[in-house]
């Protein structure tokens, strides 16, 4: 046993190096002026997907339910092998439209909306949470098991606070010392590496301990657990319905290790180099296996020494201070407190993140009088972080004696399993729109709550059991956990088979009916076109058109609308860029179509700090265009469409008097004006669908340009920098 302070010292001593390690990672960076690009940091920092559920969970999970926990991570192996065709998209989305969360991910693909914005931080919020709540719940209590606090009623009490507020510190301190999210915060994930390295020293430390000390090697413990009676700990059905839990584990582990908001952030916000990804393919399973290697060992372990087996969560701590040995126990408490913390960092941090650009801000921009809070916006996230931590230790004290702490990880799975249509969809299905996203997410997330969140409140009291047993309004057919008659599947297979149907069949029934305005056409293109880029040839630059924009009015147009949301230091180093990579830098005038490329960066870099749905409404609501810039803009337009359309439409059929004949044979003379009118309509038809081709074609050879361009730019200002951090270190030489 230790003593409390003995244990707050050493959690305090181990996050202070992680701090260290992050500070002198960015300070070496800084100094070199180059990104550390490490393809081997970037697959174990995705690793941060092995919680607590996996540290202590897993062998609870064995112990009473045999090999079933592997389902959790075959799942999630399967979803890797394809992300070199799905991950790999995502990233190059998030390059060229500054993507800062999977809510903006969504949004951006459906033209911005705010709505599915609002809709998708809404359900990581609600699902996610609860989750945040089952790690405090273990850091607490394996803080009470190593200090001699356990007791039948496992109070929170004192130390449950002091660990939530230490959760609040340490995530402001790693994540949120800056604004910009999509600047990566590589310090953070080299501490979150360490940690997930902590946690695997540490599982397999424990597992070598059980194994080769306690017992004779994995032959010994397979004999003894059969001799025992505990076959189930390796069987691979040892739960009822053990195939449907099998096929819903890999359903809901292939959407979750994408779909869940820390791992998006990990995987495609922090991505540096798409070529990572291919390290990550093999490296991350790698883990995932060795972290599992010792679970069964463990839970047989614990099992075979009487430990009881609803304490069968904490057998990697119980084991090893069983036998007296202190090193290994305070080992096993520090790799479950970087499982728990690591998650509780970055998934607080990217929900505070989503919950200020979809919520938050949308409601200051709609009020004048909160006009002030928009250069607050860091401070603004300072404050959802406590309430995130605050609302998830509240939540975890009201269930502490709940069934659904158990059974929250698999819960929270099912809320980010609803993310799945809209966001697969949106990759690779192009008639994918804002109708069918919003209205699939919403029928999922309508669904979970109706046969998953309800039943728990029944559960805990807070409702009548007679929902349960009779249904919503006396109606049988309307059981939460029996939903239009299905059942003896068990309440997450069911919630998962009801979630899905409605959410993929809104998705794509609300996608074919509704028929979204050209400008939600035109830029899910160009999302499309971002996630397949194709060799661009180096061409000059657009000229021809006069310069008679004042640039200076223009920047001052911009630095007033980024001051709203960044300091001014920022706003000024923000536009400054933008001319140099424009090359218009210096300039008394530009063109239109450098005034339009101006304003695209623009918006380019709002989004990186408010999203990119708050980005494009803020555009739109503050840039103003003059009557000669709006009708040089049509005339743009103009131009473009009579260029794919030089030749005369065929078909068309001159104009003729009506036949004055009044006999019988007028109504023939009609019809047949009226017939080759008809003809005419159809084959115009059929041309203004080609031309819309021809168009959208264009569109994407331009859009192409400009990413080529950006990209060049940004290149000329890394070797620029390195120039001169080079001359300056050859200087104090």
């Amino acid at each position: 046993m230790f003593s409390s302070l003995t244990v707050i010292i050493v959690i305090t001593l181990y996050m202070a190096v992680l701090f260290g390690i992050a500070q002198i990672v960015e300070r070496r960076i800084e100094s070199r002026a180059e990104s550390f690009k490490g393809p081997w940091i970037y697959a174990l920092s995705l690793a941060v997907y092995h919680t607590s559920w996996t540290f202590y969970g897993s062998v609870g999970f064995a112990a009473s339910s045999g090999l079933l926990f592997l389902g959790v991570y075959l799942g999630a192996i399967l979803s890797i092998a394809f992300w070199w065709y799905s991950l790999r998209k995502m990233v190059l989305a998030k390059e060229t439209f500054r993507i800062t969360s999977i809510a903006d991910f969504i949004s951006t693909r459906y033209n911005r909306s705010e709505k599915i914005a609002a809709l998708v931080t809404s359900i990581a919020l609600l699902g996610v949470l609860p989750y945040i709540a089952l790690q405090l719940k273990a850091v607490v209590s394996s803080f009470q098991l190593i200090t001699a606090h356990e007791s039948s009623t496992m109070g929170w009490g004192t130390s449950g606070l002091l660990i939530t507020l230490f959760m609040i510190v340490f995530t402001i301190m790693f994540g949120l010392r800056r604004l910009d999210p999509t600047e990566r915060h590589q310090g953070m994930i080299t501490a979150l590496v360490v940690e997930c390295l902590v946690k695997l020293v540490a599982f397999i430390a424990v597992g070598l301990f059980v194994s080769f000390s306690l017992f004779n090697g994995f032959d010994d413990i397979t004999n003894r657990i059969i001799d025992a009676g505990f076959e189930r700990v390796i069987s691979f059905s040892g739960v009822e319905n053990s195939g449907v839990m099998w096929l819903t584990l890999i359903v809901l582990s292939f959407a979750a290790v994408q779909n869940l908001p820390r791992q998006f952030h990990v995987a495609v916000v922090e991505n540096a180099d798409q070529k990572h990804i291919k390290t990550a393919i093999w490296l991350f399973p790698l883990y995932m296996v060795l972290i599992n290697l010792f679970v069964v060992p463990i839970a047989a372990g614990g099992l075979l020494m009487g430990l009881p087996e609803q304490s069968a969560d904490f057998y990697v701590l119980l084991l090893p201070q069983m036998a007296g040995n202190d090193f290994l126990t305070m080992l096993a408490f520090i790799g479950g407190f970087s499982a728990a913390t690591g998650m509780i960092i970055i998934t607080t941090m990217t929900l505070s993140t989503m919950a200020s650009n979809h919520l938050i801000l949308p409601v200051i921009e709609r009020l004048p009088a909160c006009a002030i809070l928009k250069p607050y916006l860091l401070q603004i996230r300072w404050i959802l972080v406590t309430l995130i931590l605050l609302g998830s230790y509240g939540f975890a004290i009201e269930f502490s004696d709940s069934y659904i702490l158990v059974a929250i990880g698999l819960i929270s799975f099912v809320a980010v399993l609803q993310f799945t249509p809209a966001l697969m969809g949106g990759i690779f299905w192009s008639r994918g729109n804002s109708m069918g996203a919003f209205a699939g997410l919403s029928a999922g997330f309508l669904l979970w709550g109706y046969t998953l969140a309800i039943p728990t409140f029944v559960k805990h009291g807070w409702l009548s059991q007679q929902i349960l047993d009779q249904g919503f309004l006396g109606i049988s057919l309307l059981r939460p956990e029996a939903l239009f008659g299905l059942e003896g599947m068990g309440s997450i297979p069911h919630s998962v088979f009801w979630t899905m149907l409605f959410n993929v069949g809104f998705y794509i029934f609300g996608s074919l009916l509704y028929s979204p305005h050209k400008l939600e056409r035109t830029h899910a293109t160009e999302f499309m076109c971002a996630m397949n880029p194709a060799p661009v040839h180096k061409k000059a630059r657009p000229t021809g058109l006069e310069r008679y924009i004042s640039l200076d009015d223009k920047l001052n147009e911009a630095r007033t609308l980024l001051e709203e949301y960044l300091n001014p230091d920022k706003a000024l180093a923000a536009v400054s860029h933008i001319t140099e990579d424009l090359q218009v830098a210096g300039k008394d005038h530009i063109a239109i179509i450098e005034l339009l490329e101006f304003h695209r960066m623009l918006e380019h870099v709002l989004s990186g700090s408010i999203g990119s749905a708050s980005a494009h409404k803020a555009m739109e609501s503050n840039i103003r265009y003059n009557s000669r810039e709006a009708s040089d803009l049509k005339a743009l337009y103009s131009h473009l469409m009579t260029e794919l359309n030089q030749q005369q439409i065929p078909g068309a059929v001159p104009s003729k008097k009506i036949p004055q004949s009044t006999n019988y044979g007028l109504v023939d003379e009609l019809q047949t004006k009226l017939h080759k009118l008809e003809q005419s309509v159809k084959v115009q038809e059929k041309q203004i669908e080609q031309l819309e081709a021809k168009l959208e074609i264009r569109y994407q050879e331009i859009f192409r340009y400009r990413l080529e361009t950006q990209k060049i730019g940004q290149e000329n200002d890394t070797l620029r920098h390195q120039l001169e951090q080079t001359l300056k270190i050859e200087h104090e030489q």
